[in-house]
């Protein structure tokens, strides 16, 4: 049997999110997390693409369509592990049912249906890929949540029950999905708004103990865009077997002068196995030139890595001295002094020679 904790901590992030036991997800783009934007359906089969701003807005004749979402239990286990408060994170055998309860918020202006429901997710080289609507994978295919649908007044809140039965033929291996929450409206002019924001599922299945979970950060390096933004870029390897969300923060010391920096937040892409990604960090244009000591702290879970160097921003490279070995043209140099000195005296002492032997005239 697990034993579950509240989790109380929101299944995604968004700006305007409250924080605590209130704390749910807006409908916004978040690339993070499971988070899909308002698309307008077309009653005629044709579809538009989704808003450029993510949060839900009213139409001209309707109102706003929005909804949160957020997890309730995490296994104590996990105490300790952040993703595990976020996301429905796993390990089990093959045969095993999980539970988890989350809360969904119709935070529309007016009462809505709220759909619930699984759909296939996946972990690809850009990241944690959502599928489209209700595209079925194996996972979801395991997963039921109940009620399936409820219909809330404006603001109000329901629980649900999410939970997991994983066949005991399964074979070993991660699988991802999104348990989803769903609201839908209509603007009187044949367009229907649908909003919908989920809490992702990372569960792996084998016999025996959970998977390790790794990763390597390289070499950290400073540069100046063209537009004066600096930059510390270093990539990060997966080399565990199982997927990882990365974040963490950068700290920058021993600055010019002796300056340091206010820690700067780092977040990548959901990194699957044996891939890699390159890290990022953007900092303030106002960061002045010359070397730095920086220190990179990331984790997935408790799943922690550092990695620190010394990175600069500005000027020009300074080429490593060059040390040559001079020793054989001092030798060199050496032979050839002594070998005109020894000349000079020979010279010397054959002229002398040759005046002794000089005949002695005679009277």
């Amino acid at each position: 049997m697990t034993v579950l904790v509240t989790a109380g901590v929101p299944a995604s992030t968004a700006s305007g999110a409250v924080p605590a036991s209130r704390a749910v997800t807006r409908v916004e783009p978040a690339p993070p997390d499971a988070v899909d934007r308002p698309v307008a359906d077309r009653r005629d089969g044709r579809s538009r693409s989704p808003e450029p701003s993510g949060s839900a807005s009213p139409s001209p004749s309707g109102p706003a369509v929005s909804v949160g979402i957020r997890l309730l239990d995490a296994p104590v286990n996990r105490r300790d592990d952040s993703r595990a408060h976020k996301y429905i994170v796993d390990h089990v055998k093959p045969g095993t049912t999980i539970k988890r309860r989350i809360v969904v918020e119709n935070s529309s202006p007016v009462q809505r249906k709220v759909a619930l429901y699984a759909a296939a997710a996946a972990v690809a080289e850009q990241g944690f890929v959502i599928a489209p609507d209700r595209t079925e994978n194996e996972l979801s295919s395991w997963i039921r949540v109940e009620p399936g649908e409820e219909a809330l007044a404006a603001g109000e809140e329901v629980e649900a029950l999410v939970t997991i039965r994983v066949p005991r033929d399964a074979e070993a291996g991660e699988r991802y999905a999104v348990v989803w929450g769903e609201i839908s409206g209509t603007d009187g002019q044949q367009i229907q708004n649908v909003g919908r924001a989920g809490i992702r599922v990372y569960l792996s299945v084998g016999p025996g103990g959970e998977p390790p979970s790794g990763f390597e950060i390289g070499p950290l390096t400073g540069l100046r865009e063209p537009d004066g933004t600096p930059v510390v870029t270093t990539e990060v390897r997966n080399t565990g077997q199982r997927a990882l969300d990365l974040a963490g923060e950068l700290r920058l010391t021993d600055g010019p002068g002796g300056l340091s920096a206010d820690p700067v937040r780092v977040e990548a892409a959901t990194l699957p196995l044996g891939g890699s990604t390159t890290v990022r960090v953007v900092l303030d244009h106002r960061l002045p030139d010359g070397t730095w000591t920086a220190k990179l702290d990331l984790a997935s879970g408790w799943t922690r890595r550092s990695a620190s160097g010394t990175v600069s921003f500005g000027g020009a490279t300074v080429p490593a001295a060059v040390h040559t070995d001079r020793s054989s043209a001092v030798l060199a140099g050496g032979l050839v002094a002594s070998g005109l000195v020894l000349a000079v005296l020979f010279g010397f002492a054959y002229r002398r020679r040759a005046q002794q032997r000089l005949p002695i005239p005679q009277e």
